[in-house]
């Protein structure tokens, strides 16, 4: 199943439940207003990669500390639309290769959100356009994963102007740069090298909006 399609259905269940909240919604005085968030990261996350021959498709994991922001508008105190941006510098490990090394990871696209009547309990999903997983060099190894595309969904409880979230991320990296392999370096670019990495994602945030 495409990214794409998934994001554009967390998009209309979104705004469904945005509808079906009816006069909770509609109530509030029209407003736009701008949103900010900044947001500490916690990743814990599965990874594959299927290397050509002769090396093998490993496992693996990326897990590390991050932050990121979201930034944009909020619509009739409830809706919110804006860019969902993250930076963290996981350590990625990788079984066919004894990948084991610090690395850096960016990704952002837009998200859609909204919070519950209660203004306690917020939604959102994002879809993922854009970033890279550039890992350092471990042993004689040293590869980049680029082009990411995917969607992040989550959830918040927000207490006073604190929010604790859970998230749950799924990204196909598409294009891989294996800048060296034993003692040669290679500079090659492969479409056919992807990189799948599943994480959950615990974070700290700090909604600045009109709520």
């Amino acid at each position: 199943m495409k990214p794409q399609y998934i994001g554009n259905k967390i998009s209309l269940l979104l705004f469904s439940i945005f509808l079906l909240c009816g006069p909770n919604i509609f109530g509030y005085e029209k407003s736009l207003s701008l949103f900010l968030e900044p947001i500490f990261t916690y990743e814990l996350g599965e990874t594959s990669v299927n290397y050509p021959p002769p090396l093998n498709n490993s496992s693996g994991s990326v897990t590390g500390f991050g932050l990121g922001a979201k930034i944009g508008f909020s619509f009739y105190d409830t809706f919110l639309l804006g860019l969902d941006s993250r930076f963290s510098l996981p350590q990625f490990k990788d079984s066919s290769v004894t990948y084991n090394s610090k690395s850096i990871s960016i990704n952002s696209g837009p998200f859609i959100g909204m919070y519950l009547p209660n203004h306690e309990i917020r939604l959102w999903g994002t879809l993922i356009l854009g970033g890279e997983l550039n890992p350092d060099i471990s042993g004689n190894f040293d590869v980049t994963f680029k082009n990411p595309t995917g969607y992040r969904i989550g959830t918040g409880f927000k207490l006073s102007v604190i929010s604790i979230n859970l998230e749950y991320q799924i990204l196909k990296f598409s294009q891989t740069a294996l800048e060296q392999i034993g003692p040669f370096s290679t500079n090659s670019e492969f479409d056919s090298v992807n990189l799948d990495n599943n994480s959950w994602i615990v974070s700290v945030s700090f909604p600045i909006d009109p709520k």
